[in-house]
């Protein structure tokens, strides 16, 4: 019998995929922006279509792929005025929401963690993220999105404090911080940031708990 993957082994390929993506590893936002944000969207959608499974992690804003066009609009104008890159927001929206189709489309499965706060963050106007809220009601509703969200008053859990994150498969786990974008693909480090979101998944609620705490931001959005 062949010998399991030893330290040695995976110390061993980190370095590799280390030196391979050094470049693409650490990207600041403004370099990424230089353009505009249209670009960005785009050169990302083969990675979406090949994709089969999503893990994310969102502590901030909802993720990109449940973003309605109102939410999607305020929260990349916010983005452009603070970073102070090129105004092409609109064409960006279309194609966040043209790569978002791999929801609808295809043989993808989606696990999603979202903070409760991340609910009532005030993105753009009260109506527009009551339809977002909703829209995201119906889309945890498909059978192949598996929602949870972590009760702003629930259990204590490991928080993963360097921001959003996103895994595609278990081969690359891209995290985003203020400044920049992390792109990981050290399967040693992968297998780390897998590790943690499975853990926040086990202490998330998920069913109907998930659904009654967008409910309650529902009409929190209505009311404010």
């Amino acid at each position: 019998m062949a010998p399991g993957p030893s330290g040695f082994d995976t110390r061993a390929a980190d370095l590799i995929a280390a030196s391979r993506t050094a470049e693409s590893m650490y990207v600041q936002w403004q370099q990424l922006h230089r353009d505009g944000m249209r670009r960005v969207h785009e050169s990302t959608v083969p990675l979406y279509e090949r994709t089969a499974h999503f893990r994310v992690y969102a502590s901030t804003v909802l993720p990109g792929m449940v973003q309605t066009a109102g939410y999607a609009t305020g929260l990349l104008r916010s983005i452009t005025d603070f970073q102070g890159t090129p105004d092409d927001v609109a064409e960006a929206v279309r194609a966040r929401l043209a790569r978002s189709r791999v929801v609808h489309e295809g043989d993808h499965r989606f696990a999603l963690l979202i903070e409760e706060a991340v609910l009532y963050h005030q993105v753009c106007d009260g109506p527009e993220l009551a339809e977002q809220l909703r829209y995201l009601y119906e889309v945890m509703s498909r059978p192949n999105v598996s929602p949870g969200h972590h009760p702003a008053r629930g259990p204590s859990a490991y928080r993963l404090a360097a921001g959003d994150l996103y895994a595609f498969d278990d081969a690359q786990v891209a995290v985003e911080t203020l400044t920049a974008e992390v792109n990981i693909r050290a399967p040693g480090e992968v297998r780390t940031y897998l590790r943690a979101f499975a853990e926040l998944s086990r202490l998330a609620v998920h069913g109907a708990p998930a659904r009654g705490l967008i409910a309650r931001a529902i009409r929190s959005a209505l009311s404010g």
